[in-house]
This record gives structure tokens, C-alpha cells and sequence, in this order.
């Protein structure tokens, strides 16, 4: 029969237990055995001993340093009454216990040989068994109390941990034929070897939020059958100095142990940002940068090794990174992992929509057409709402019109049937969102109106015009630009047509198109008194949006002055162009404001009939067509 070994943690966890019991005991014992340790005689104050002592009732008594024990004379107790007491600095005392017959001495210092023992071996086990549990938690995992250098990362060998593929991505296709030649390299990697062909040893994937890099990181694990390590960049970040590096150490060590592997480092920017105060940072960090050196040695350097380890980094905040990080033999490769087009849009649709029960008249081409500018993300949580939808309606699968909805619970917000506005603020919202419609139906940049609604969503939106693109635009046109504007200021327009006064409705309308019209004349260099320059700061890719400060160059006052003046010529004109229209179709822009005043929602073949009636001002021509990138 054999014997079975004791995991190697036991005995310590044995130890452990013995050693809170003795101390477990030993507070229990001071608690409810107080004698064990402390005096039982009963205690008096100082000044009652004096007391007896001036009357004469003590007959003996035992002068300590700390303590004096004195017994009393009752010649009719069966046993002597016996008091304590604290002593006080007091010289007289001989002299006092002599004058009233008191016999005295001085007490020897007494051991309480049990206390001493427990006083003396008691609380070097506590330590010691605190120690322990230390000890084996940083044993038991990366997550101890003591594993701060130790390497956080998750694993995944073979790729059993993952039933992420190649097949679940979709809207990226060149960046997946990247990653695949990863993949193959790791597989088959006498092929590439044959010719002399050097593997990158990393590969940063950018790009904004939400368009599967993380994904596409999973889809490399289940792909390669190899070891994968993923961590977080904000994992190597530690109060202590140092330990980051050391924990970059670690990885890699681990890593080099099972090569070939791939590490993923998710957010990179969280380590990875320029050293020296660059990029508007000021000051540095001292841990950051000794982890951000390390992972450059590790990636490139005398520590390298020849061990096939490729890194693999994802990160939406590419302008913030170091330049060595990204130099070839470090990062050889940037793959951008972008927002999908039309018919990646439709891809990704079909891989979510096969996860939930749909109506057999959905349209997912539609949604997909429906839907420009929506990453991988945004398509998953839609698929998501609209299944949400269905359920709260009890219905039994996903039909289209959930998908309308959610689309615009995406765009616009929830609606908020509970806001109640009055009589004035509905008519005012109605022939403003008409007013957007009838300019965005004439302008050919504006895209086509798809619904009117007069129902108040999200947080500000009293009510909304949906304009849906017809196809996917890389390339906008001034005239494009401009038309654009005019359809932004056409509920501004409708209200001072109709009402002849302005209300606060506009605000955002005004804040966008005069942010459109500053980059024509800043960014796109559509202006003929500016000419063709770029007075915006360029830069890298921002991926969120978020720029840093003031984005003009230095220019002087006057070319200032010139830029405004463009910027609001720009503007007048567009919002005269939406005048022009409106005054020109009011009677049609009456009809359709008081046919929405009274069913709140215009859409589909009825709002297109309305519109096809609408006509251009006479002297309305096409401007200039001058193109720009979008």
C-alpha cells in the first residue's frame, strides 16, 4: 500500500494552527484566570492603610517597592485579614509604622514564574505564526502578501483556457491576416527561417475603443497553441519602487521558460509613456519609467535572450508612447484595428445576431447601413438592447423594429415619455426638428431623413432628426461641408421663419457647426482669404477625442482676426442658406409641423412623400468641390 505524501504546505498550515492556539490560550487565560497572573488580595487606597495605622488596627505589615501587604489585628477571625495597597513617596512611613507598634518589612521581590514564562515565549509566537501565514499566503499564489515582484499575469497554455478564434472576429481583416502570420510563424517556423525571415518581436495593435483589440489578443491565444501570458499594463504599476520592473522581470522569465509564447499587454500607454516630460506631461515617475526601461531591455537588449517570446500590446493612446518603445526591434509592427466599414459592420452583426433568436424578416444589411461609425462594441451592446427590447415586449424573436429602436436608444437616449412639455415648447420642438428635415432633404451632404420625433430623449434632447448616411464617406467635399451646416442651423432657422424670435434649443447645433466650420478653415484649408495652410497643431492619432489645450498654432493677431471672421462668414451663409430654404417651402414646413404636432413620430414612406415636395430658393447653385478626408 502506498503512502500518500502531505502537500508541502501542510505542515506549515500545521504550525500555523498550534501556534494561534497557544496564543488564543493565552488570552483567553489572562481574561478569565486573572489570579493565575495578578495579586487575589484585596486592594484599599493608601489612605485608609494610614488610617488603620494611626488607630492601631494593623499589626504587621510588608513595605514593597510596589506594592505594601499589611494584615489587621482581630484577635476573633479565624484567619487574618490581609490588605494591599499602592505605595505613595512617603519618608515618614517607618517612622510612622514604628510609633504605632507596627511590625514591618521589606518584601522580596516576588517571580510569577508563569507569567514570565508566557510574557517571554508567548509573543515570539505570534510572530512567528504571523509570519507563517505570510509566508503561505505568498506561497499559494501571486496574489500574496509578500508576491509584490511577482508577475501577475494570466496563462494559458495550448490555448485551452480560450474558445476565442479567428472566427469570432470580423470587420478587421487586415489586421487579422497580421496576427495570423503570427500565429503561422509560431506554428510552422522553419518555413520563414528557411529564407532568413526574423519574426517581429512585437506588435502594438491601435486603435479606438471598442474595436476588438482585446478580442483580437483572445483570438491569438486560441489560435496560436502555444503558452500565452496576458496582463494589464496598470499591473505592473506598484507604490514601491521597482517593483514593477521587477515584476517585468519575472514575466519575461517565466515566459522564456515556455517559449515559444506570446505576452499580451493590455494598455500599454499605462507604462509606456514618453519619459522626460514629453507629449505636455510634466515632471515623471520614477517607478514608471524604471518599469518602462526594464521592459525595453527585456524587449530589445542584452537580456533579450535568443528565446522566440513575441509581445503583444494593445493600446487607444498611441501619441503618449515612448519613441524607443516603438522603434522597429522593439514594437517592428503598428497594426490599426479601425472601425469596421459596411460590410464589416454586417460581418460582426451576423456573428452577434446568431446568439440570439431573429425574425426571419430582419435585415441585417439594413442595421449594418443604418449604423456608420458604430465599432465592434457598439454592434455587440446593439444586438444586445435590441434582444432586450424583444424580451420586454415578451416577444419571441428579435424583430426589426427592435433593431430600430435600438439604434436609436444608441444615438439619441432613452425616451422620456415622462417629460411633459407645454403646448408652446412642443410647437416651438416641432417646427424646429422640421426645420432640420426639410434643409437636411435639399442638401446633398446632409444624408437622408429617415425619422422626425418630437419626443424628448436622453438628457437634452427635446426632440431629434435621424439622418441616415446611404453609404460609407471617406471623402467630403467643401460644398458637402457647408451643406452640413446649413442643415445643423435649419431648426435656428425655422424657429426666427415662424416665430421671429430664438431659443435656447440651438445651443448644441450652433456649438457643432461652428466647430465644423473652424476645421474647413483651420484643418482642411478651405478658405480662400487664409489659403491653403493648416493653422491647427497636426499630430498623431487621437484616438478619444480628447485634444491638449489650445490646438491652433502661433499666429498673429490679425491672421486671428482673419480666421474668426472666416469662420463666421462661413456660418452666416449657411444659416442664410437655411432661411432661404425654408421661407421658400412654408407651406409645406406648416403642414408637416402640424402633422407631427399631432402623431409626435414621422418616418418611412410617409415622411419621404412629404419631403419630395420640398424645392430650392431660385439662385441656390453648387459651390466649389473641393474634397477632404473624413
Amino acid at each position: 500500500m502506498g503512502v500518500k505524501n502531505k502537500p508541502p504546505g501542510s505542515r506549515s498550515r500545521l504550525i500555523s494552527n498550534i501556534l494561534f492556539l497557544v496564543s488564543g490560550l493565552f488570552l483567553l487565560t489572562n481574561l478569565f484566570f486573572p489570579q493565575l497572573y495578578g495579586n487575589p488580595i484585596p486592594q484599599e487606597p493608601y489612605s485608609m492603610f494610614i488610617d488603620r495605622v494611626e488607630d492601631g488596627n494593623v499589626a504587621r505589615a510588608s513595605v514593597g517597592q510596589n506594592e505594601i501587604i499589611y494584615e489587621l489585628k482581630d484577635a476573633n477571625a479565624e484567619q487574618p485579614k490581609i490588605f494591599r495597597t499602592n505605595p505613595v513617596l512617603d519618608l515618614e512611613l517607618p517612622k510612622r509604622l514604628e510609633n504605632n507598634g507596627v511590625e514591618f518589612t521589606a518584601a522580596l521581590p516576588k517571580s510569577n514564574w508563569l507569567g514570565s514564562i508566557l510574557g517571554w515565549i508567548v509573543p515570539p509566537l505570534i510572530f512567528v505564526a504571523i509570519w507563517q501565514f505570510f509566508i503561505s499566503r505568498s506561497a499559494g499564489g501571486a496574489q500574496g502578501a509578500l508576491s509584490l515582484t511577482k508577475s501577475r499575469a494570466k496563462v494559458y497554455v495550448d490555448g485551452d483556457s480560450t474558445k476565442v478564434s479567428f472566427d469570432d472576429v470580423a470587420g478587421v481583416e487586415e489586421a487579422k491576416a497580421e496576427l495570423t502570420e503570427i500565429v503561422e510563424f509560431l506554428k510552422t517556423p522553419e518555413r520563414y527561417k528557411a529564407i532568413g525571415a526574423r519574426i517581429p518581436k512585437g506588435v502594438l495593435l491601435v486603435g479606438p475603443p471598442g474595436t476588438g483589440k482585446t478580442l483580437m489578443a483572445k483570438a491569438v491565444a486560441g489560435e496560436a497553441g502555444v503558452s500565452f501570458f496576458s496582463i494589464s499594463g496598470s499591473e505592473f504599476v506598484e507604490l514601491f519602487v521597482g517593483a514593477g520592473a521587477a515584476r517585468v522581470r519575472d514575466l519575461f522569465e517565466q515566459a522564456k521558460q515556455k517559449a515559444p509564447c506570446i505576452i499580451f499587454i493590455d494598455e500599454l500607454d499605462a507604462i509606456g509613456k514618453a519619459r522626460g516630460g514629453g507629449n505636455g506631461f510634466v515632471g515623471g515617475n520614477d517607478e514608471r519609467e524604471q518599469t518602462l526601461n526594464q521592459l525595453l531591455t527585456e524587449m530589445d537588449g542584452f537580456a533579450a535572450g535568443d528565446a522566440t517570446v513575441i509581445v503583444l500590446a494593445a493600446t487607444n493612446r498611441p501619441e503618449t508612447l515612448d519613441p524607443a518603445l516603438l522603434r522597429p526591434g522593439r514594437f517592428d509592427r503598428q497594426v490599426l484595428v479601425d472601425r469596421p466599414d459596411l460590410s464589416g459592420r454586417q460581418k460582426i452583426l451576423e456573428i452577434y445576431a446568431a446568439k440570439v433568436k431573429l425574425d426571419v424578416k430582419v435585415d441585417l444589411k439594413q442595421i449594418a447601413t443604418r449604423t456608420p461609425g458604430f465599432a465592434g462594441a457598439d454592434l455587440a451592446n446593439l444586438v444586445n438592447e435590441a434582444a432586450l427590447l424583444a424580451a420586454r415586449n415578451k416577444r419571441e424573436a428579435v424583430t426589426q423594429a427592435d433593431f430600430n429602436e435600438a439604434i436609436e436608444r444608441v444615438v439619441a437616449g432613452l425616451e422620456k415619455k415622462s417629460r411633459v412639455l407645454s403646448e408652446k415648447e412642443k410647437k416651438i420642438v416641432a417646427y424646429h426638428e422640421v426645420g432640420h428635415a426639410l434643409v437636411g432633404a435639399l442638401m446633398p451632404g446632409g444624408g437622408k431623413v429617415a425619422k422626425i420625433s418630437i419626443v424628448p430623449r436622453g438628457m437634452a434632447a427635446l426632440g431629434y432628426t435621424l439622418q441616415m448616411p446611404t453609404e460609407d464617406r471617406f471623402l467630403m467635399s467643401e460644398s458637402e461641408l457647408k451643406d452640413q451646416i446649413a442643415t445643423m442651423l435649419g431648426g435656428r432657422a425655422a424657429e426666427e421663419v415662424v416665430f421671429n424670435s430664438i431659443t435656447t434649443g440651438a445651443s448644441n447645433d450652433l456649438q457643432r457647426a461652428t466647430d465644423l466650420a473652424e476645421r474647413m478653415v483651420t484643418t482642411y484649408g478651405m478658405s480662400k482669404v487664409l489659403g491653403p495652410l493648416a493653422y491647427e497643431k497636426g499630430g498623431q492619432n487621437n484616438f478619444l477625442g480628447q485634444g491638449m489645450g489650445n490646438p491652433r498654432r502661433m499666429v498673429s493677431d490679425e491672421t486671428a482676426k482673419a480666421i474668426d471672421e472666416e469662420v463666421k462668414s462661413i456660418v452666416e451663409n449657411a444659416h442664410q442658406q437655411a432661411v432661404d430654404i425654408l421661407e421658400k417651402n412654408r407651406d409645406l414646413l406648416e403642414q408637416i409641423a402640424q402633422e407631427i404636432l399631432e402623431v409626435e413620430v414621422i418616418e418611412g414612406s410617409k415622411l419621404q412623400s412629404l419631403l419630395d415636395q420640398a424645392e430650392l430658393p431660385q439662385g441656390h447653385t453648387e459651390l466649389e468641390q473641393k474634397s477632404v478626408i473624413v
